[in-house]
C-alpha cells in the first residue's frame, strides 16, 4: 500500500499530486510518510505576559481580548486589540480579514492565543491563532505540533504545513496505524529502541518531548544503520568476490630502494602504512586503499615504496593527478628517487605531443612501461595496459567517481587501488564515508618540520605584510600571494590577479626583485617555465591562482599570503597554507580578507589561526558545508538524509555501524529468520539507488 500514488490519498487528488511531486519529491504514501516535520511548536505550556521577553519566539497565553479597533493610516487598515492575561499585557494586530476577525472575537472572554512575539509599540503578536479556553480545554492531545518544510509556491497554492499535517493524518488512519517493522527484535530490545509503528506515529504526531525523542532516535538509527549495511557488504563483495592480483614478492627493487636509496628515515606511521599495504596486496583480493595524511606528510614516498612491489611482482603501475603541475612534480620526483634503478617511467597528459603519446601506449600495451604518471588523460580508452597492477589516485576528491571507475576497466581484473588525499576526512566521517575502504592514516610529519605561524590581517595591514615579505627576502626566502580570480569580475568585490600582480611588480621593482606569475589560462610551456623559475629561486616571489594548491613544492618558500581568504574554503586554506613549512625555517602563513566577514567566514579564518591539525579544521568544513553523497557520484553538499544529521548524529552513526557488523559478521547473507525483516528492507534500498560506494 505504501507504494500507492500520492494522487489517490484522500484529500489529495491530480493538481495536489503534481504540486507534491514537483515541490518536494513526493511520489508515493512512503514518500509522505518519510517527509518528516522540520521542527515542532510546544504547546504543552502556557507562558505569563510578565516572562515574555522580545526574542521573536513563538508562545502560547492564555488571558482576555479589549480595546478592539480598526486602525486607518495613509489608506490601510489595520486591526488592534489589547490581550491581558493579569501579569501584564501585549498588542495583537491583524492587516487582512479585518472585517470578519472583529465579528468573531468576543469580548471579555478567556481566549487561548499562540503566534511569534515581536517588537511593535512595546511587545505584539501578529495574526495570532485563537481559540475560546472553553473550547480549547474539550480538545485531544493538544500538545506539540508538528512544522514541516514548504516551499513559496506549495504556499499560494493552499498547501500549508497544517495541510500536508491533515494528509499525514489521512495516511495513518489509511495505514490502520500499522506500519511494518525492518528491524531484529534481539537488537532492538538491547538498544531499547522504540517499535517502527509507534516512532512513526510520534514522529509526526508526537504527545510529549519524551515520546518524540525516543522517536527522533529510533528513525535516525535505523536510517544510519541501513547506509552502514550496504557500506560493509559492498566492503564484503569487494574483499571475497572481486579478485586481485596477489604480491608474492617484496624483492630487489623494494629492497634495494628501502635500504640504500630512501632519502629519509621513514615515521612510524608511514611503516604502518607500508605494512597494511603490503599486507593487502599478498592477498588475492583486490586492495581498496584510502590513505589520508596532512600536507606534508610523506604519502608520495609510501606510494613509490608500493609501486615497487608491483614491480618486484611484474606488475604495472599508473598515478593520477588532477592537475599537470602536480603530476609533472610527481614525475620529476619519482625520476630523480629512481635515476639509478631501470625502470621506466613516463608522463602521459593532455599536452604530451602525438609522436611520444604513439611510443608510449605502445610500450604500455607490450609492458614495457612500468609506471606511467598522469592526469585525466590516464582514463582515456585508447589507453590500455598490459597488466595494470596497482593505481594511484592522488587528491582523489577532484576526480569524479565515474572517472575512477574506467580504472577498473583496463584490466582482466581489477587493480589493486590506492586512494591518496591531503584533505583529511574526520576520523568519525570516514567511517561513514569511506566504510566501503580500509583507511589508513599518517598522522606525524617528518623530523625537523616547524608548525606553520598563521596569522589574519586585514587590507588595511597590506603595506606591513610587504614589509614582512622584503625581510623574509633578505634572509634569502621566497613568497607565495595567491588570489582567487584570473581577471576582475564585475559582479565580484575581490582583488583580481592581474590588478594584484601590477600592484606587487611596484611595491618589488626589478631588478631588486623577480616575480614570476602563474595561472589557469596560461599554456602548459608557460606556466611549467614560470614555475621552474621560482622552483630554482630565479623568481622571489610566485603570484598565481588556486593552480598551486596542491603538489607544488619548494622548500626554501616561507611565506604564503592568501588575498581574499574569505574567498576560499577551509580545505582548499589548508591546502594552500601546505606550500610551505616544508623546509626547516619558521614558516608563515597570511590570510588577507576586508573588514566586510560573513558568521562563516569569520569561522573559517579562526580555524585557521587556532589549528594547523588537518582533521580539526576538515571536523570544521563539515559542519560548515556537508559531507556528501557517499552512495552515489555527487560529491559535495549534503548527505540525501532524512532524518538523521551526518555530523550531530555522530554517537548514533558509531552505534548503527557497531550493529551492522555484529549482524554482517553472523549472517553475512542475511539468511537467519530473525534478519529477514532487515533483509527485505536492505533488498528494496539496494534495487532502487544506483550505489557507486564500493569504487574507490
Amino acid at each position: 500500500m505504501l507504494q500507492t500514488p500520492i494522487g489517490y490519498l484522500k484529500s489529495v487528488g491530480g493538481t495536489k499530486a503534481q504540486l507534491l511531486q514537483s515541490q518536494l519529491g513526493i511520489y508515493t504514501y512512503q514518500d509522505l510518510l518519510h517527509f518528516f516535520p522540520s521542527r515542532y511548536i510546544d504547546k504543552t505550556r502556557f507562558y505569563k505576559i510578565h516572562e515574555l521577553y522580545n526574542n521573536n519566539s513563538e508562545v502560547q497565553l492564555v488571558g482576555e481580548i479589549s480595546n478592539l479597533k480598526v486602525i486607518n493610516s495613509k489608506g490601510k487598515k489595520r486591526l488592534t486589540a489589547i490581550f491581558n492575561d493579569g501579569t501584564g499585557q501585549i498588542q495583537l494586530v491583524w492587516y487582512a480579514r479585518i472585517d470578519w476577525i472583529s465579528q468573531q472575537i468576543e469580548i471579555r472572554k478567556p481566549y487561548v492565543i499562540f503566534g511569534k512575539i515581536k517588537s511593535y509599540q512595546g511587545l505584539s503578536m501578529a495574526h495570532p491563532e485563537m481559540e475560546l479556553l472553553e473550547k480549547y480545554q474539550k480538545k485531544q492531545g493538544v500538545g506539540f505540533r508538528a512544522i514541516y518544510p514548504s516551499t513559496t509556491k506549495l504556499s499560494n497554492k493552499g498547501i500549508s504545513s497544517k495541510v500536508i499535517s491533515n494528509m499525514m493524518l489521512y495516511l495513518f488512519e489509511q495505514m490502520k496505524w500499522k506500519f511494518e517493522e525492518n528491524l531484529c527484535i534481539a537488537m532492538m530490545q538491547e538498544i531499547k529502541l522504540m517499535p517502527r509503528h509507534e516512532a512513526l506515529r510520534h514522529i509526526h504526531f508526537p504527545k510529549d518531548q519524551e515520546s518524540l525523542s525516543k522517536a527522533q532516535f529510533r528513525l535516525k538509527f535505523e536510517e544510519l544503520f541501513f547506509i552502514q549495511l550496504q557500506l560493509i557488504r559492498k566492503k564484503l563483495v569487494n574483499k571475497h568476490k572481486i579478485k586481485g592480483y596477489a604480491f608474492d614478492t617484496v624483492g630487489h627493487y623494494f629492497n634495494t630502494f628501502y635500504t640504500q636509496k630512501l632519502p629519509f628515515e621513514l615515521t612510524k606511521a608511514q611503516k604502518k602504512v607500508l605494512r597494511e599495504i603490503r599486507n593487502d596486496v599478498g592477498q588475492n583480493a583486490q586492495m581498496n586503499r584510502l590513505l589520508q595524511g596532512d600536507v606534508g606528510s610523506g604519502k608520495t614516498i609510501v606510494a613509490l615504496l608500493s609501486m615497487l612491489i608491483a614491480i618486484d611482482n611484474g606488475f604495472q603501475c599508473c598515478m593520477i593527478a588532477p592537475t599537470a603541475i602536480l603530476a609533472q612534480q610527481h614525475y620529476d620526483g619519482i625520476c630523480e628517487l629512481l635515476h639509478d634503478f631501470p625502470i621506466n617511467c613516463k608522463l602521459l597528459m593532455g599536452s604530451t605531443r602525438s609522436k611520444a603519446r604513439k611510443l608510449l601506449h605502445q610500450e604500455l600495451e607490450s609492458g614495457d612501461l612500468q609506471i606511467l604518471i598522469g592526469t585525466h588523460a590516464v582514463l582515456e580508452d585508447k589507453v590500455i595496459f598490459k597488466n595494470l597492477g596497482l593505481a594511484i589516485i592522488d587528491e582523489q576528491h577532484r576526480f569524479g567517481v565515474a572517472q575512477r571507475a574506467k580504472l577498473w576497466k583496463k584490466n582482466q581484473y581489477a587493480p589493486h587501488v590506492l586512494i591518496m588525499t591531503a584533505t583529511p576526512i574526520p576520523r568519525t566521517l570516514a567511517m561513514s564515508v569511506y566504510g566501503d575502504l580500509d583507511v589508513s592514516v599518517i598522522d606525524q610529519l617528518p623530523k625537523g618540520r616547524k608548525p606553520i605561524k598563521t596569522v589574519h590581517r586585514y587590507d588595511n595591514n597590506r603595506l606591513q605584510i610587504f614589509k614582512f615579505i622584503k625581510d623574509e627576502i633578505q634572509k634569502g626566502r621566497q613568497a607565495y600571494i595567491v588570489y582567487p580570480l584570473i581577471e576582475e569580475s564585475a559582479t565580484l568585490d575581490y582583488k583580481d590577479l592581474m590588478d594584484g600582480y601590477e600592484s606587487i611588480s611596484r611595491e618589488f621593482p626589478k631588478p631588486d626583485y623577480q616575480i614570476a606569475i602563474v595561472h589557469g589560462k596560461m599554456k602548459p610551456q608557460d606556466k611549467a617555465y614560470e614555475m621552474e623559475r621560482f622552483t630554482k629561486g630565479e623568481a622571489q616571489i610566485l603570484v598565481a591562482t588556486t593552480v598551486i594548491e596542491v603538489g607544488v613544492n619548494v622548500p626554501n618558500a616561507s611565506i604564503m599570503v592568501i588575498e581574499n581568504a574569505e574567498r576560499f574554503g577551509l580545505s582548499q586554506l589548508h591546502q594552500l597554507r601546505g606550500r610551505v613549512g616544508r623546509g626547516s625555517q619558521q614558516s608563515y602563513c597570511v590570510l588577507m580578507t576586508s573588514f566586510k566577514l560573513s558568521s562563516d567566514g569569520k569561522t573559517r579564518m579562526e580555524t585557521m589561526v587556532k589549528s594547523t591539525d588537518g582533521f580539526e579544521i576538515a571536523q570544521v568544513d563539515l559542519k560548515l558545508r556537508g559531507p556528501g553523497d557517499i552512495m552515489g557520484t555527487r560529491q559535495s553538499g549534503t548527505l540525501d538524509l532524512k532524518i538523521a544529521d551526518a555530523v550531530k548524529d555522530t554517537p548514533i552513526m558509531q552505534l548503527a555501524r557497531y550493529w551492522a557488523i555484529q549482524i554482517t559478521n553472523a549472517d553475512p547473507n542475511l539468511e537467519a529468520e530473525e534478519n529477514q525483516m532487515i533483509k527485505n528492507t536492505y533488498q528494496a534500498i539496494s534495487k532502487h539507488k544506483n550505489i557507486w560506494n564500493y569504487i574507490s
